[in-house]
Order: C-alpha cells, then structure tokens, then sequence
C-alpha cells in the first residue's frame, strides 16, 4: 500500500472492530490554541458538555457504538512535560465518547519493544504512522497493510496495555 495521509476518521469509519493508539512523544503542536487557553487557567467543565464535544469525539462514539473497541495508550516521562498534564486534564472527553486510555510511565516501558513511531492500528491489519518533527508538529501519516508492521504494532500495543493504568486511576 502506498504510503498517504490518510485521514484517522476516515480509517475509523471504515474499522470492524478494533482501533488502538499508541503516543510515545511527550508533546505534540505546542502552538495548538486549547493549550494556550490551558496555560492561562482555562479548565473544561465535565458538567457542561456543549463546551468540550466536538466533531471528531462523534466519530469515536459512533464507531464505539458500532462495536469496535477503541484504546488509546500513552507512554509518558515522569515527572510529566507540562504538555502532559494537559492531555492529561483534557482527556475525559475522550473518556466520555467511549474511548479507553491508559497511561504507562516511560521507565515502566524499558522492556518493551516498540516500532519507532506512533501509531494507530485498524482491526489488526492496517498501520498508520504518525510522523511528527522535534517539537511535536504533525508531519503527516503514512499507511501500510504489511502484516509484519501490523503484527509488531498488535505486539507492542498489547504489552504496553497490560502494564498501564487506566485513566481514571492514574496519578503523576
């Protein structure tokens, strides 16, 4: 398959029944608004979901309500980067839409082998890469079918997943 940029919503609607992601970087688009209003004291307020919902989350609710489990898994240094505390604090949408996150300190990963980027994998075939430069910034994704990428993303997901706490139980 020829590497593109395929869009992960597009992926997602197409998915049976898994996705799983896996973030190993401890900052991504450190000129992204939210994390601006983030850094100025803005919090999101649970109880008020008009002000947090947006499009992509209906993505995730759909396919969660389709069937397909989605996970999402995050290998994080600690103490955490400050972009971390704010993924942290806003991933209760996520949360919320049905995903399941579950976070992994870094020195707790040492053993793992992992492929050397990001990722998402659809229902245990289908690879996208997140390529990002040094300070987090997307440089786009590329996909593949290899069984042999798929098979050590499923690998690696799985090991990571197994040694990571949820997100409603883990603490800095």
């Amino acid at each position: 398959m020829s590497p593109s940029a395929a869009r992960i919503d597009e992926l997602l609607k197409a998915t049976v029944r898994t996705a799983v992601h896996l973030e190993m970087r401890d900052g991504y688009t450190q000129n992204d608004p939210a994390l601006d209003a983030w850094k100025a004291g803005h919090r999101a307020d649970p109880g008020d979901r008009s002000s947090w919902w947006r499009p992509w989350l209906d993505v995730i609710a759909e396919a969660v309500e389709r069937g397909v489990e989605i996970r999402r898994a995050r290998i994080v240094s600690t103490p955490p980067s400050e972009y971390i505390r704010y993924e942290y604090d806003v991933t209760f949408p996520n949360v919320a839409a049905g995903e399941q996150v579950r976070w992994l300190p870094r020195r707790d990963a040492s053993l793992i082998p992992l492929p050397g980027n990001d990722f998402w994998l659809f229902d245990d075939r289908l690879v996208r890469w997140g390529h990002f430069n040094g300070d987090g910034d997307s440089l786009g994704g590329e996909l593949t079918d290899d069984p042999a990428a798929a098979a050590l993303c499923s690998r690696a997901f799985d090991a990571v997943w197994h040694r990571a706490v949820p997100h409603d139980q883990f603490h800095f």
